[in-house]
């Protein structure tokens, strides 16, 4: 059950984290979602809270009959991938920086593409996706040429996004990665935030970030149907990318069987019904967690991460944690660490130890396991992980 409930003007705040562990600013932007007139039932807040643009990272929220662009954020359809390999630690050479290269030859990160779009070379069930995709987005008025949206298929990106090979407690080797709907997903959310905060009914709102669009509206249609293309689109760019990581290993280990993968977004919108009220449920750094859906919770990159099972909790709209969950910034981080703080933190990891990934140390992030404690209620871990590879954008 939640740690605390807090009031808010129209409807209250469940928090699934320590009260004294929230700064006063997400305090004051929950009360400001609480205030919506068409949030329902409550909002529902994991332990891996912090402050984002707008909605908080780390919050669920319901709406009846309206949908807040900057709720979902501009990463739209954000999430997950893992698949397990018949790889074990036994398998694994000493160095793995060959490994690691061959990753970064064969996805390209940052903001990087694909010199020739990697779809279009995939098995005949990944193509027709890529194809489909395409074909819908010249319908979308979509502001990314098509070009850049099919040569970013199968891209990691940049910022916290990342490709690894883990290991479980039993020495099985894992693939993991995170990632999102990289540029045009970007493009399409402002596209459609701005819209959103011109609209009339906005106007009076204490946070014009949590302007929304009103169902049964035209501006309401379209960015319906560009968030779920958007979200589309994230999946397959994980499926791309598992793909592309898949060859990579079966070029050392041309033997390797992989099990099925797990996918789960953490940013984004479903269409759900909830204490029997038919809503848009908004997870904005929070995965789904229905009774028996898998999911994974990552940490850091250089701390354990979690495939869990849902346990359906009505209470948290059935939704769990995305991650562990930032405790600085990013401005923050690269002003406390140094180079070298980042080699201790991420002892034992083959990953990138250099300044451009400084915001990405690992205690720049929230205990995982004080995280994964907070939600027992939520989800029951089914795997634990821990990486042994790390690429980073």
């Amino acid at each position: 059950m939640p740690s605390t409930t807090l009031k808010g003007r129209n409807v209250p705040i469940q928090l699934w984290a320590p009260l004294e562990e929230v700064d006063s600013q997400v305090i004051t932007q929950l009360k400001n979602v609480a205030a919506l007139p068409w949030v329902a039932h409550h909002v529902a807040v994991m332990p891996d809270v912090h402050l984002g643009k707008g909605a908080t990272v780390g919050s669920v929220i319901a709406m009846q009959g309206a949908v807040a662009p900057a709720a979902v954020g501009v990463d739209i359809g954000c999430g997950m991938a893992a698949v397990k390999t018949s790889l074990t630690a036994n398998d694994l050479p000493d160095d793995l920086r060959k490994l690691r290269l061959a990753i970064e030859d064969a996805i390209p990160v940052g903001r990087m593409s694909h010199a020739s779009p990697a779809w279009r070379d995939a098995p005949d069930k990944l193509r027709d996706v890529g194809q489909s995709l395409l074909d819908r987005y010249a319908k979308l008025d979509g502001p990314v040429s098509a070009g850049t949206v099919s040569s970013q298929m199968g891209t990691l990106g940049g910022g916290n996004h990342f490709i690894e090979v883990c290991l479980d407690t039993d020495d099985a080797v894992w693939l993991m990665l995170h990632s999102g709907s990289r540029n045009v997903g970007k493009v399409l959310a402002e596209h459609h935030i701005e819209i959103a905060r011109r609209l009339k009914h906005n106007q009076a709102l204490v946070d014009r970030d949590l302007a929304v669009f009103l169902a049964g509206t035209t501006v309401f249609d379209a960015y319906r149907r560009d968030l779920f293309w958007a979200q589309e689109y994230a999946r397959f760019n994980r499926q791309m990318m598992l793909h592309l990581l898949e060859d990579v290993v079966r070029g050392f280990w041309p033997r390797v069987t992989f099990a099925e993968a797990i996918s789960c977004h953490h940013n984004y919108v479903a269409e759900e019904v909830h204490f029997g009220d038919e809503l848009l449920v908004t997870r904005k750094g929070a995965i789904r967690a229905g009774q028996g859906d898998m999911g994974i919770i990552p940490g850091s990159m250089g701390t354990k991460s979690y495939i869990v099972r849902g346990l359906g909790n009505p209470q948290s709209f059935e939704s769990a944690s995305h991650g562990a969950g930032r405790r600085m910034s990013r401005s923050q981080a690269r002003k406390r660490f140094t180079v070298r703080d980042l080699q201790d933190q991420t002892r034992g990891v083959e990953c990138r130890k250099d300044p451009g990934v400084i915001d990405e140390a690992p205690k720049a992030y929230k205990n995982i396991d004080s995280v994964m404690k907070q939600q027992q209620d939520l989800v029951e871990i089914v795997t634990e992980l821990k990486q042994i590879v790390c690429v980073k954008g």
